[in-house]
């Protein structure tokens, strides 16, 4: 009976991640050791060979979604790029059969923030062959949020729409994104930011004071939508100050504000559209943007995972430009 045990039980190894083994800020942070099962049925299993870091994973333990101690310690991370090491049965993403040997990102992949994981084999796309492993760790999530904020303002061609925060990970895909439909963007970032925001397409304008009134001299006839990607009371009254319609703008980190001002509330909080199917169909979209180099992806800083808690004040801090990774 022990041997039948034996055979039924499914392998295990071992791999370092990061974890949270308590509720509070990036100083709560740990590498451990973590079991890593054999991939069952419709799973894979990756070498990480970069991981995306996203303001989520903070409030993933910051008591922002609550303190239930049940669920520590909290495992971090939902995107990664790497190497597949193992499938199980029926192993078919998005893109197709997925075998040893592939190269891929993935998301939502949790627990990303490890040297090794499992992931369903229907979160796992080609990685793009344009970008390097750094790039394809941070090209889903932000990109998936960038396509549903365009997607739930309506943003068609000829357009003109408000990006706020349109330098960081988000914001730096949706301007791509919304000047390959033929819009113009309106972008607001810091001044250091503005020649990255040109070189994208994007007419960059300096946030604080006044801002609707710059606005207003860079596109006098006025403007369509507005999307906030930074969560400021500033960027939801502005938009509703310019955007006649409240429904034609949204924001992805302002959802007290935002409801307040009856705008659109997109996310994982209560009272938000998740737009699952949308950020689902747009990995492979994106994916195949990237390959054919219509999409760039910025990196802001790389740090090693067990420099998680340098990376998530870096992010915490809100001025980076691009994406944050972690390398295992």
């Amino acid at each position: 009976m022990g041997h039948l045990a034996h055979l039924l039980s499914p392998r295990m190894s071992e791999t370092t991640a990061v974890v949270a083994g308590a509720y509070g800020g990036p100083e709560v942070l740990t590498v451990i050791d973590v079991a890593v099962p054999e991939p069952k049925p419709n799973q894979v299993r990756i070498t990480v060979r970069a991981a995306g870091v996203n303001p989520f994973d903070h409030k993933s333990y910051s008591g922002a979604f609550g303190v239930d101690p049940e669920r520590l310690p909290v495992r971090l991370g939902v995107e990664a790029a790497g190497v597949v090491t193992a499938v199980g049965a029926d192993a078919i993403g998005p893109a197709g059969p997925i075998a040893v040997g592939d190269e891929v990102i993935t998301y939502s992949a949790p627990g990303a923030y490890a040297a090794e994981i499992v992931v369903p084999a229907t979160s796992v796309v080609p990685k793009p062959v344009a970008l390097s492993w750094e790039q394809a760790g941070g090209l889903l999530a932000a990109g998936v949020t960038a396509v549903h904020t365009l997607e739930a303002i309506g943003l068609g061609k000829g357009e003109t729409v408000l990006i706020h925060g349109a330098a960081g990970g988000v914001g730096l895909v949706a301007v791509q994104l919304a000047v390959a439909r033929g819009a113009t963007v309106v972008a607001t970032a810091s001044r250091a930011k503005h020649d990255l925001l040109r070189e994208l397409g994007a007419i960059p304008v300096v946030y604080g004071p006044g801002l609707a009134d710059r606005v207003r001299e860079v596109v006098p006839e006025g403007v369509h939508a507005a999307a906030d990607l930074v969560g400021t009371e500033e960027a939801v009254d502005v938009s509703v100050e310019l955007v006649p319609d409240r429904l034609r703008i949204a924001t992805i980190a302002g959802h007290e504000r935002g409801a307040r001002a009856g705008i659109k509330l997109l996310g994982g909080v209560p009272g938000a559209d998740p737009g699952t199917e949308i950020r689902q169909a747009a990995r492979l979209q994106l994916a195949e943007a990237a390959t054919a180099g219509r999409l760039r992806i910025v990196i802001a800083d790389s740090y090693p995972l067990r420099e998680a808690a340098t990376a998530h004040r870096e992010i915490m801090a809100g001025h980076t430009t691009g994406k944050i990774v972690l390398v295992p």
